[in-house]
């Protein structure tokens, strides 16, 4: 892409080229092509901010004009691509691998994040920081304590909310910007008490609250005392899940994939139900009467056979 323009300080005599260009964003928000102008022997940024003195272009070293300098410009015109993503993003928790005007944006900001992203310079630093925290306040999450992951996910789900949705309608599978934003809110209400107070402030703003205990089924008493056997204590996890299952859902018709969460000794764990249901049916033959009876209690069918 190349643009046609003139020089708006008069240092040289007008520009009548047409040279490629990267577009980006000048420091007053204005949508400019910017290119190196070597011929006339100084530098066009953001159509006509010229930067003077020897030799010009990419990689001649610092340039400075008003305090400006190569490594100034390089960063305005990164900021300028970093407020084009909060436009469509509403937040700058880019991930790693996304891009916009043709500028790799998720690494960049994954950069500077970094101690000394901004340069060795303290108050150049601090300036740049206020430039990205004018866009974002919460451009550098890892300095309040959370993820670039963490926050991202956040950011939508505030966005969904203001648009009108439900926090109850937010469930897995309803995603945005193409992020599992249901999962995620889920999984934030299971492990509330592994978040930080701020973390868990910010959500509670937005009205989510930490998930309930599922409450645990009451294990029946044997009719017998059965003597140990291989497998007994997988069986009494898998019964002790489909107990928790039948109680919350009054059906024992348990999908193959379902996977049923439990509240053990305090500890959460996961049992595979409808596999463990599949497995248990196929070896039903290996079963004592007293599984046989604690199954059939629960209403399956082929325990009483």
């Amino acid at each position: 892409m190349a643009i046609r323009h003139s020089c708006q300080h008069q240092c040289v005599p007008a520009c009548q080229c047409e040279l490629p260009g990267r577009w980006g964003y000048t420091a007053d928000n204005q949508l400019t092509n910017l290119h190196w102008h070597s011929p006339a022997e100084h530098h066009h940024w953001g159509g006509g901010f010229p930067i003077t003195g020897g030799r010009t272009g990419p990689g001649s070293g610092r340039r400075t004009w008003r305090g400006w300098d190569t490594a100034d410009a390089a960063f305005e015109a990164n900021l300028g691509t970093a407020r084009a993503y909060y436009e469509l993003h509403e937040t700058l928790a880019a991930p790693r691998g996304a891009a916009v005007l043709d500028v790799a944006i998720g690494q960049y900001l994954s950069n500077i994040r970094r101690p000394g992203g901004l340069g060795k310079d303290p108050e150049r630093a601090e300036r740049r920081a206020a430039a990205l925290a004018a866009i974002d306040p919460d451009w550098n999450p890892k300095v309040l304590g959370w993820t670039v992951d963490w926050q991202r996910h956040y950011a939508y789900l505030a966005q969904l909310l203001a648009e009108g949705a439900r926090l109850t309608a937010i469930v897995p599978g309803v995603t945005r910007h193409g992020e599992d934003v249901g999962r995620w809110l889920a999984t934030q209400r299971r492990i509330w008490d592994r978040l930080n107070a701020e973390q868990q402030r910010r959500l509670d703003a937005l009205g989510v609250k930490k998930a309930p205990r599922a409450r645990r089924a009451p294990r029946r008493r044997p009719r017998r005392s059965p003597r140990p056997r291989a497998g007994g204590e997988a069986f009494q996890k898998g019964l002790q899940a489909l107990q928790q299952y039948v109680a919350r859902t009054g059906s024992v018709t348990v999908p193959r994939g379902h996977v049923e969460t439990m509240d053990v000794d305090g500890q959460e764990h996961t049992v595979k139900l409808g596999i463990w249901l599949t497995n248990t049916k196929t070896r039903r033959g290996k079963l004592d009467q007293t599984q046989l009876d604690a199954l059939a209690d629960l209403g399956i069918h082929w325990a009483r056979q």
